[in-house]
């Protein structure tokens, strides 16, 4: 009788020592309380846990956080409405691909905008605060291996026009004449996203093209493999990463970069 009195207690004890510790080593925050579970983001060594509301309960070896936004996730377009909202119940997921994991689902009144067009998945931005949970017992190990990344960061840094993997990043820089992807292979290019059309000037054989930092084209975007392309005018003017096999325009010296996947910077 007594061990059922004491328990609840010791409990009760365990979770207030939890609230006002910090963490001693870097720890991934899960979308469930299972070691497989999605991780959405990662809280540093040092940094003290915000506990989810009493309501929400956690097994042993877990706890519940509350995890501010914003996050970064992929809808399949379909689950899009009109106004370009998500629709609700919708799975927001770490990767534009089915089987990803779900960072959360859509809920009505949620404060979200489009980052990135992927094809048949659109990138967007949620601002919103999750419920998650870390592991507080010996199995709070080394994180997930390839979690969500933290918020604001997009995704890990991409290699620039003419960089090696891993460079810093920087503005495009003209290629030698005929530098094409070998094989047509895709990779990704870093400039500002701007439209050819100019009233009075000869029309161009792209609609849009990639600046470098001194205003230069470096290369036309062919977007007829984008999806919501109504939506492209929301990219013109602003610094973007696409991802694309760079192409010799046909009966020309210019290249075009044939887009796969068009985001924010």
């Amino acid at each position: 009788m007594k061990s059922k009195i004491l328990a609840p207690i010791l409990f009760g004890i365990c979770i207030a020592t939890l609230r006002g510790a910090t963490l001693a080593q870097t720890t991934a925050v899960q979308t469930r309380p299972d070691d497989n579970a999605p991780v959405i983001a990662l809280l540093k060594a040092g940094t003290e846990p915000v506990p989810a509301p009493d309501s929400v309960s956690a097994p042993a070896g877990w706890m519940a956080v509350s995890v501010a936004g914003p996050f970064d996730g992929y809808v399949v377009n379909s689950d899009l409405t009109k106004q370009l909202d998500v629709r609700p119940g919708a799975p927001i997921r770490l990767e534009p691909k089915p089987d990803a994991g779900i960072i959360t689902v859509g809920e009505k009144g949620d404060k979200t905008h489009l980052t990135g067009l992927h094809g048949n998945w659109t990138q967007i931005r949620v601002d919103k605060t999750l419920i998650a949970y870390i592991r507080t017992g010996a199995a709070a190990a080394s994180p997930s291996p390839s979690p969500l990344p933290p918020p604001r960061d997009l995704s890990a840094p991409i290699s620039t026009i003419g960089a090696a993997p891993g460079a810093s990043a920087a503005a495009p820089q003209p290629a030698p004449s005929g530098e094409t992807s070998p094989a047509g292979l895709a990779r990704s290019f870093e400039g500002r996203f701007a439209s050819t059309r100019h009233p009075f000037s000869p029309r161009r054989p792209y609609d849009w093209e990639l600046l470098d930092g001194s205003g230069r084209r470096y290369a036309y975007l062919n977007i007829g493999k984008l999806l919501l392309t109504d939506q492209i005018e929301n990219y013109s003017n602003h610094e973007v990463a696409v991802f694309g096999a760079l192409k010799p325009v046909p009966g020309g010296k210019d290249l075009v970069i044939e887009v796969e996947s068009l985001r924010l910077r």
